[in-house]
């Protein structure tokens, strides 16, 4: 089956109902429109963007230029994971944090699905290297900035029970052993919900653009299952990793928690 090409004034119908949705939205009064608007747009020039990058890219196939790439991704990840917390570590180190834990399992782990299990030569080849990293530091970018926003404002709500075992003897670690568990619970959650409920409630989007494309169905599920594994690994190290990190910072060398190396919310 040949792919079938979207026209402009396909796009333009499918625009058409996200601009009765804000309408829709403006006449209940819930002041959301603009918002939706400015993010419909925002969407469409990014991906419009990196389509003609991606282009360039593929042409190019040059090992410095997909390199190059994946690092602007990551450190745009890195910023993103800073934004969506509430109280966030200060200065460099909150982003260090983020960008690090993402980046030691995205890498690998794509490195590895690259030159192992999908066996792609050149292993650099911007079709499988791109999208795959893409999809893996994504979703590990959501769990790290979950896990992250959920130690720091633990570590403020839950304060005096910190500081309360600090001082009954306990040290950094043990005392803030269920903030951290806490934290990783919430940083997996949402994708060990997305493991339940693939095939059946969903189809996740890779499998989906595949099959559009003219893939077989069978061959979309097996990409789409070493997809998925691959970014619940990540997303478990990385959030692990920025947890772990997260919550040395919060304390100082003499074992006391240092709530004003966070910003204020």
């Amino acid at each position: 089956m040949n792919l079938i090409e979207l026209t402009a004034s396909d796009l333009g119908l499918a625009a058409g109902l996200v601009l009765l949705l804000g309408i829709l939205i403006s006449l209940n009064g819930l002041g959301l429109t603009r918002s939706l608007y400015v993010s419909t747009v925002r969407m469409t020039v990014q991906l419009l963007l990196v389509g003609l990058v991606l282009e360039a890219l593929f042409s190019a196939d040059h090992p410095f230029w997909v390199g190059g790439m994946g690092v602007v991704m990551l450190l745009l990840a890195g910023w993103e994971v800073m934004a969506r917390q509430q109280r966030r570590i200060r200065g460099g180190a909150g982003y260090l944090i983020g960008v690090a834990a993402m980046a030691l399992p995205a890498f690998t782990l794509t490195l590895m699905a690259l030159v192992v299990i999908i066996k792609v030569h050149p292993w650099y080849t911007p079709q499988y290297a791109i999208p795959l990293l893409g999809m893996i530091l994504g979703n590990t970018m959501t769990g790290i900035g979950l896990g992250l926003n959920s130690l720091t404002r633990g570590a403020a709500a839950g304060r005096q029970a910190i500081e309360a075992q600090l001082l009954l003897g306990f040290d950094a670690r043990r005392a803030s052993r269920s903030l951290r568990r806490d934290s990783l619970h919430t940083a997996l959650v949402p994708t060990i919900n997305m493991l339940a409920v693939a095939g059946i409630v969903s189809l996740p989007g890779m499998m989906t653009g595949q099959i559009l494309s003219g893939t077989p169905p069978l061959e979309a599920v097996k990409y789409q299952i070493m997809i998925l594994m691959l970014i619940a690994s990540a997303t478990g190290m990385g959030a692990m990793l920025a947890i772990e990190l997260g919550a040395r910072r919060l304390f100082d060398e003499r074992q006391r928690l240092r709530l004003d190396r966070l910003a204020q919310s």
